[in-house]
């Protein structure tokens, strides 16, 4: 019979030899193989190899502390490919410090890349990145100055008269997996995984170059007991298994806890377990955010403010079940969790793979995005993916926002130390931030204005104190919050001057509410299916 090859984490870091390209599959924590990147870890810091390796990853995995930022050791990484820094912030220094070549793609290109190469193709086209930093003719995708110089991996294609972005293949030497399980002979499982996430694709990827896979798993099981449609990646396919000697610490469902299967669909917890958020300034912006949706429309959700209150404002107020609200991971419905555990959700309806995901919001595009931004300018170019040195990069952003029907940004209207209080039904600005975001041009262009108001794309941009729309001429003051003087609290702190409606409106006070706020009747008054 064929038997797997059971290893120990020191003996899976041996795998990788320096100058080797390996990709860690995972998103946030989720699926993180925490053992075998601490023996790689240690290895390079106790001999100095593995060395000058090619790290490339499609969704930011960390937690600020463990995932790949176990790699971020100068000297270690030479080249970073990956779509996200945010919850990374060694990786987020070094490369502003130039301490490594960094190039940022959208993190569903690079998983779809995967896909492509598994198949032999040379890499993949798309449209997604056009007029970005992400295109060639204006960035490259390229973070920092180190990176600059270097060759291009992606590069503009004709194809029939039309302009496509052409992602270039990364051969992959090795390939880090993590299931829940397998049997004797291999034979790997994620039951237990929070995500599907593009597993299988990355491993197929690594096996078209010659590459090695390598998985850490939580516990082995007797051959012939897995159900085979439950198997997520044959065992034929794997060089090495670890099991996860310290689950607890090494093999944790996610950042914030060891196991909790209502995130895995094994369990669901009552709708009235979970807990409305208490009033601030985020949940204000989700709730005049949420407006924008209609009856029967699919839903996603970014990282921050989105995803963070969108959910769960969306369960207070009863209307789960009248929209589908989705995320990049994969997954459908239920209440999603935030912050350092962003992808996972509980008591969800649907899950499916990270890539497969990312076809739908590239190729029929999402109903409505909700997305968070760090500055936007007159033409309503938007920059979410570098501030300053500090560069988190894409993510899905892209992916996302380039083909959703409708898209919406959210965000405060100023930046660092901006705080509010919501009495009386009206807004009141106790201390300003320091940093304008309505500025005269965007730093980056993660998000193209012309080319959105070119098709007709429907945009909004939701603060505390003023909602904007783009339009054919630019973008648009829609509403203000009631308390807010127009002049002093928002036309003088834009570095551009916005278009004023004619019908300026004042945002519903009803938005103040310290309960629900009757969202559902709002939603439900709307046409079932947008025209």
């Amino acid at each position: 019979m064929i038997k797997a090859n059971f290893i120990t984490a020191e003996e899976a870091a041996r795998f990788v030899k320096d100058g080797m390209t390996i990709c860690p599959v995972g998103m946030t924590l989720v699926s993180a193989s925490e053992s075998v990147l601490k023996a790689l870890e240690a290895s390079f810091l106790e001999t100095q190899h593995p060395a000058g390796l090619t790290l490339l990853h499609s969704c930011g995995q960390s937690d600020r502390k463990d995932g790949i930022q176990h790699f971020a050791h100068e000297g270690m990484v030479t080249r970073i490919i990956g779509s996200h820094w945010g919850l990374q912030p060694r990786w987020m220094e070094m490369i502003a410090g130039n301490k490594v070549e960094a190039y940022c793609l959208p993190q569903g290109q690079i998983a779809q890349l995967y896909r492509s190469m598994a198949c032999g193709l040379p890499g993949k086209m798309s449209k997604v990145g056009l007029g970005t930093f992400v295109d060639p003719r204006l960035e490259g995708g390229k973070m920092n100055d180190r990176t600059k110089e270097l060759e291009d991996i992606v590069e503009i294609m004709d194809y029939h008269g039309e302009e496509y972005m052409f992602y270039k293949q990364v051969p992959i030497d090795i390939c880090l997996i993590r299931g829940t399980e397998c049997d004797e002979m291999g034979n790997l499982t994620t039951d237990e995984e929070a995500m599907k996430l593009e597993v299988l694709a990355a491993v197929m990827a690594a096996k078209r170059f010659g590459g090695k896979v390598i998985a850490q798993v939580k516990r082995v099981v007797q051959t012939g007991t897995i159900n085979p449609k439950n198997v997520t990646v044959p065992g034929v396919f794997i060089d090495g298994i670890v099991v996860c000697e310290n689950p607890e610490t090494d093999h944790r469902q996610t950042s914030s806890w060891y196991f909790d299967p209502s995130y895995s669909g094994q369990a669901r917890v009552p709708q009235n377990a979970i807990e409305p958020l208490p009033m601030s300034v985020r949940k204000f912006i989700g709730r005049r955010a949420i407006e924008e949706v209609y009856p029967g429309c699919v839903v996603n959700l970014g990282t921050g403010i989105p995803n963070d209150v969108i959910g769960n404002i969306s369960n207070e107020e009863g209307i789960n079940d009248d929209i589908m609200i989705t995320v990049e991971s994969g997954i459908y419905g239920g209440v999603q969790a935030g912050g350092i555990d962003f992808g996972i959700g509980q008591n969800l309806y649907a899950m499916i793979g990270h890539h497969e995901q990312m076809d739908y919001y590239n190729g029929a595009g999402v109903d409505v995005t909700f997305m968070g931004f760090g500055e936007l300018d007159g033409q309503g170019n938007i920059n979410a993916t570098k501030m300053g040195p500090r560069c988190t990069g894409c993510g899905g952003f892209i992916d996302i926002t380039q083909n959703a029907k409708k898209v919406v940004f959210c965000g405060t209207f100023t930046a660092s130390g901006c705080r509010f209080s919501f009495k009386d039904h009206k807004l009141t600005i106790e201390n300003e931030g320091k940093i304008r975001k309505m500025v005269s041009e965007v730093a980056q262009y993660s998000f193209n204005g012309k080319i959105s108001r070119e098709k007709g794309q429907e945009v909004y941009i939701v603060t505390e104190r003023a909602v904007f729309q783009l339009v054919p001429d630019g973008v648009m003051l829609i509403e203000i919050a009631p308390g807010i003087d127009l002049q002093t609290q928002v036309l003088d702190l834009m570095d551009f001057e916005p278009i004023i409606s004619k019908d300026l409106k004042v945002m519903d006070e009803a938005l103040f509410n310290e309960g629900p706020v009757g969202m559902r009747d709002l939603i439900m008054s709307k046409n079932t299916q947008a025209d």
